[in-house]
């Protein structure tokens, strides 16, 4: 195992996690606190820790590492409660860690007043993984974002570059519903 860039995967989860602790916590961003802001900077909130995280991550031990434009990686420690009755960490991990990865990229190219939603997500494992992989990194790369439809393609690796799975999806894409003030989320 490649254990510098372990080591950097690690200290970089550990700023984040800092940062996270430090800000908003896990829930749900109020429409005040992201109405008129592109989705590159609401993920950019969430990673600062202004902006409260999906509780699922903490759920499922993940976090945003980093986002850009058309891009965002999230990493994940898969751990003893992962697992199958069968002793590799259940498909429905992988799934959760990708479609976050697919979805957030997606989420850095709306610009103010557009959203987006899950169409399709397909998702293929390649090789089993068990607590023994310390972490993953799910990298969702956008491939395409028109005025209805995005698609991205994710890969899941360790930090030798094995590739766990790979993942691609179709986002619906769509302008966010106005508030009764007349404001948009």
């Amino acid at each position: 195992m490649n254990t510098s860039a372990l080591d950097t995967w690690l200290q970089q989860e550990l700023e984040v996690r800092q940062r996270l602790d430090a800000g908003a916590g896990p829930g749900v961003a109020r429409p005040d606190q992201v109405a008129g802001k592109t989705g590159l900077e609401v993920m950019q909130g969430l990673l600062s820790g202004e902006l409260p995280y999906a509780s699922i991550a903490k759920t499922l031990n993940f976090v945003l590492i980093e986002v850009s434009p058309g891009q965002a990686i999230f990493q994940g420690a898969p751990g003893l409660d992962h697992m199958n009755p069968l002793g590799t960490v259940h498909g429905g991990w992988f799934a959760t860690l990708l479609d976050s990865a697919l979805g957030c990229a997606v989420h850095t190219m709306m610009p103010p007043g557009r959203g987006y939603t899950t169409a399709d997500l397909s998702v293929k494992l390649v090789k089993a993984l068990t607590p023994k992989v310390q972490r993953v990194r799910a990298i969702g790369q956008v491939v395409h974002c028109g005025r209805q439809l995005a698609t991205a393609e994710a890969r899941l690796v360790g930090p030798d570059g094995t590739l766990y799975a790979h993942a691609s999806t179709a986002c619906l894409v769509f302008d966010m519903p106005s508030s009764p003030n007349g404001t948009r989320p």
